[in-house]
């Protein structure tokens, strides 16, 4: 049996590790790379043979644990990867290796320290407005954690993020992620993330010396991989900004031609109004 991985430290343990779940075996822990996630994220018992992973989500082939730079969408929390990640050699499933030994449960998670979250391989329906991960502010597809008591959820990817983070990108590394209340009232709309130079929803970062401000989806691209591996500005569209976009192209499209036609309908009234003033002309002319 091969140990399975834990992702390095810069804080304690923020979960309890659960018993593992029968017949799985219980799990082992060994370490990882220095260039790991910025928090510890406990993970989950699973069966490992060799380097070949048996996962709940995708019992038919074994998942092999494998470092590529190429981008790729993680079967899991459908958001975008590159780098390390489980992967079938039979088939395109592949997961985040962060989603692959997600845990159960987190406890006394920075982000949410009130309440225990769990795990969950789908995400809520209560619909696509409230199925939004309250760090990043985007859509969660699939896999996600979640408060029962409040609602609260976020991607795995997400909760690989800490409160205080050390960003590379910056002359002053120590980012501080600024208040939850922030988002409530909307003042994070004013702020111009130095990553994207957009403004949007989410939590945002702000450094504690300058003015420099970073939004929670930029700098989680640390951790899925796509910073280290030259993806940059890589983002899964949400369905309801691409059916928006879609809708107001069609009501465009649908207003020009009503012009357009409205414009030939007008330039064939003055026509036929001006061949029956010619021809009133010369009748007069012909009784004269």
């Amino acid at each position: 049996m091969k140990k399975t991985r834990t992702f390095q430290l810069q804080r304690a343990s923020l979960v309890e590790s659960p018993p593992p779940p029968a017949p799985l075996p219980p799990q082992a822990t060994s370490h990882v790379p220095r260039n790991s996630p910025l928090i510890e994220f406990p993970t989950s018992p699973q069966l490992i043979l060799g380097e070949d992973m048996l996962h709940f989500s995708h019992p038919q082939h074994p998942l092999s644990h494998i470092n590529l730079p190429d981008l790729f969408t993680c079967a899991g929390c459908k958001e975008y990867g590159a780098g390390t990640r489980f992967a079938c050699q039979q088939c395109q499933f592949e997961l985040h290796e962060f989603c692959a030994l997600a845990p159960p449960v987190l406890k006394s998670h920075p982000f949410h320290l009130q309440h225990h979250l769990l795990f969950y391989s789908k995400p809520a329906k209560s619909g696509i407005l409230n199925s939004k991960c309250d760090i990043c502010g985007k859509p969660t597809k699939g896999y996600n954690f979640r408060c029962t008591v409040c609602g609260f959820q976020m991607h795995p990817c997400c909760a690989m993020l800490s409160t205080d983070i050390n960003y590379s990108g910056h002359p002053h590394p120590q980012l501080k992620l600024l208040p939850a209340t922030t988002l409530s009232n909307g003042g994070n709309h004013d702020f111009v993330c130095a990553e994207c130079n957009r403004k949007r929803s989410g939590r945002v970062y702000r450094c504690t010396v300058c003015d420099y401000h970073l939004h929670a989806v930029c700098a989680k691209n640390r951790v899925n991989g796509l910073q280290a591996n030259g993806h940059k500005g890589k983002e899964k569209a949400s369905m309801l900004g691409t059916a928006a976009r879609i809708a107001s192209q069609v009501v465009i499209e649908f207003i020009g031609g009503l012009v357009e036609g409205l414009g030939e309908g007008v330039g064939q009234v003055l026509i036929q109004s001006v061949g029956r003033g010619r021809n009133n002309t010369t009748r007069r002319s012909t009784i004269e």
